[in-house]
């Protein structure tokens, strides 16, 4: 099934970083709302536009009616991100990369956060902002890492208790509650680390560049 790229309308990521996307399988790209300005500014067709069109210039719209799928969406008790995620849901697609959802609003960027956490259960979502890879975490998983990488982990809630292994500063059981506890900057012993984490979700944030050199992303 199609690996969809979700652009939002704040910092978009460089043209290369999509091309590196497209070319390990994520070749379907939706903009929500005003992301169509970004595809746009970085001659890129987006497959649909989804959104209640606020933030979408004339000039943009006009461009892209009869090359994209333009679905208006006027209700507000969601985001445009929601809106296409919602979408995507609907299509049975089951994993999204999200591109542009941080910039200069950062109650935007919190926001965005949020929606890892609100549908992590409907859909598989990593967030590439900047040079960063943000993957929400549960349960037992194993990750193919670089030694020395830079891997931090951050929880959200503090009954959430995380269990680690190959990481230099190591958890037992024990929880990183947000704005109490952060697991900023850890390192990567070898080339496996494993995460067990029980009662919620963690992030963990990786090094966009180091997982694309070494040929990490496809095994996140």
């Amino acid at each position: 099934m199609n690996k969809y790229l979700v652009l939002a309308n704040g910092n978009p990521p460089a043209k290369s970083v999509i091309s590196y996307l497209n070319n390990i399988g994520y070749n379907k790209l939706i903009c929500a709302d005003g992301g169509a300005n970004k595809a746009l500014s970085l001659k890129l067709k987006p497959d649909i536009i989804i959104g209640d069109l606020d933030s979408i210039s004339s000039k943009t719209l006009r461009y892209f009616k009869g090359k994209s799928r333009i679905i208006r969406l006027k209700r507000q008790n969601d985001t445009d991100v929601e809106k296409c995620l919602k979408h995507l849901i609907s299509k049975k697609i089951n994993e999204v990369i999200l591109l542009g959802v941080t910039g200069d609003r950062l109650d935007h960027t919190f926001c965005n956060l949020g929606i890892v956490l609100k549908f992590y259960n409907k859909i598989k979502i990593t967030i590439i902002a900047e040079n960063s890879v943000l993957q929400p975490v549960t349960g037992s998983a194993t990750f193919i890492t670089k030694s020395k990488e830079i891997i931090s982990l951050y929880g959200i809630d503090p009954k959430t208790k995380i269990t680690t292994k190959g990481l230099k500063y190591s958890l037992n059981n024990e929880n990183l509650p947000f704005g109490i506890r952060d697991g900023t900057s850890n390192l990567a012993l070898g080339n496996e680390i494993t995460l067990n984490v029980k009662k919620g979700i963690i992030f963990m944030i990786r090094d966009f560049n180091v997982m694309k050199r070494y040929g990490l992303f496809q095994q996140h």
